[in-house]
């Protein structure tokens, strides 16, 4: 991260349980604004677990979550939303019964302040596609289709900071390049992005900075260049 960048997102040391297992072991990572940061590491390593825990769906155990300083953990889901931070789960959860248009306008909300203000307009010039289909409802989409439909529903609430769990699992090679061509631009308007994304080339391309996880925690971190230099790393966490 430049030394000159302004931190907006801290984590803190953060753990998290499932019932009694031990998933998050002190997770230590920061976010700068106008960053992308992927979260990457095998099956298992805490990753999702790390994203579901920053917005309060499984409450941290201890730790800090601060949004431009101000502690997020431990609060309750829609008021780490409005906060400041947005979350596209890997299940996709659309309103299956509601149109794509309808769906979009759910998710609307006012911008916090330095936050970029985001359109329908805009969502539809970044996947036309959805434009196509604004009066189909959602359950009634394809797989794609519904995770072009949750990226847009979630940047309509203005986020200062998006977190993306695994965008392109399971689409086809064009939408995969839509996805990352709509990532890239978020970051060029100013939102930061923390992305996990099993496809290494995806996360690589791009990412900012890259944090391995392994066993609940944070092993590596360092730049996409870097990381695919050390063969070690590479070897010990990400090697199948």
């Amino acid at each position: 991260m430049n030394a000159n960048s302004e931190t907006l997102l801290r984590i803190e040391d953060l753990h998290a349980h499932y019932g009694k297992s031990h998933i998050l072991h002190g997770v230590n990572f920061s976010v700068a604004r106008n960053e992308v940061v992927s979260l990457l590491g095998r099956n298992g390593s805490g990753r999702s677990t790390t994203m579901k825990a920053i917005m309060g769906l499984v409450p941290p155990t201890s730790g800090r979550v601060l949004l431009r300083e101000r502690e997020l953990a431990g609060a309750r889901p829609y008021a780490i939303c409005r906060a400041g931070i947005a979350y596209v789960p890997e299940e996709r959860e659309v309103f299956a019964n509601l149109t794509v248009e309808e769906n979009l306008r759910m998710g609307e909300q006012p911008a916090p302040p330095g936050a970029h203000r985001w359109t329908v307009e805009q969502m539809y010039d970044y996947f036309p596609r959805l434009k196509e289909r604004r009066d189909t409802k959602a359950g009634s989409m394809s797989g794609g289709e519904q995770q072009m439909l949750t990226i847009c529903r979630s940047l309509l609430g203005n986020p200062l900071v998006i977190l993306i769990d695994e965008p392109t699992e399971g689409l086809a090679p064009k939408i995969v390049a839509q996805v990352a061509e709509c990532i890239r631009d978020m970051h060029s308007k100013g939102v930061s992005v923390v992305l996990v994304e099993q496809k290494l080339v995806i996360a690589l391309k791009v990412s900012s900075r890259v944090c391995v996880m392994g066993h609940g925690r944070i092993v590596y971190e360092g730049g996409p260049q870097e990381l695919m230099s050390n063969d070690r790393v590479l070897a010990e966490w990400l090697a199948v």
